[in-house]
């Protein structure tokens, strides 16, 4: 059931993208096939000797999540792609991998040296130009919320945003366009309404009761979230 060990000078495994177990019993199932179909189409087809039906029965009960090459070779085998065994993509590298896209292709795409973008790809944080970065979220076909994670911008934008609830809103509207590509009155709304409920919720919850610790945790889970409210205010 165990893949071979990596052997000793080969460079470490790259980590593998957020495996959907159930969609892959589901797909199995919807072809009449049994885990050992699946193994030996993954044997036969895609040179992978060392996967046996106990695996694809831990891959699709959530033991043990399969690596990229071999998560390629299963949605051969179960006619899919692989973005529909992928749960959804964070990272730079799981957009890609949804995509069914070599790092080389996304290279090109953008118009930077293979090396660096694989470099971005490990670090999780992205370097280009306005044209790369629009040509990235094409490629990869993001959506802005997912390019904001992907290019590593979420950790400052929720700083951005949570200043931004807790003092004057309007002070931020520039700082968070420059992060956020967005019609400046939408930007206005989306802020003047989080800061409105998050001082809302904070009078609302010291009049309940005037306890500090109430009011503590209830701004402390607003501000956990803030960039999850923020997307849905703009939409």
């Amino acid at each position: 059931m165990r893949r071979p060990p990596a052997q000793p000078n080969q460079p470490p495994t790259p980590p593998t993208p957020p495996f959907n177990a159930p969609a892959a019993r589901r797909l199995r199932a919807a072809l009449a096939m049994g885990p050992e179909h699946v193994a030996y189409g993954m044997r036969s087809s895609y040179g992978l000797p060392y996967v046996t039906p106990d695996l694809v029965i831990a891959w699709e009960r959530g033991a043990v999540c399969p690596s990229n090459p071999e998560l390629t070779a299963l949605a051969g085998v179960l006619w899919c792609s692989p973005g529909e065994l992928i749960g959804r993509p964070r990272t730079l590298r799981e957009h890609r991998t949804a995509r069914g896209l070599a790092p080389e292709d996304v290279a090109r795409a953008v118009g930077h040296e293979l090396a660096a973008y694989l470099r971005m790809e490990e670090i999780g944080e992205w370097h280009g130009t306005e044209r790369q970065a629009s040509a990235l979220a094409d490629v990869l076909d993001l959506s802005l919320p997912d390019f904001v994670t992907v290019t590593g911008r979420d950790a400052k934008l929720a700083d951005l945003l949570r200043s931004a609830v807790t003092t004057r809103w309007q002070a931020y509207v520039r700082p968070v366009g420059r992060l956020v590509p967005l019609d400046r009155r939408l930007l206005e709304d989306a802020l003047q309404e989080l800061h409105r409920d998050y001082q809302g919720q904070m009078v609302a919850t010291l009049s309940w009761g005037g306890a500090d610790s109430g009011s503590s945790a209830a701004g402390r889970e607003f501000l956990d979230r803030i960039v999850e409210r923020f997307w849905a205010a703009v939409q």
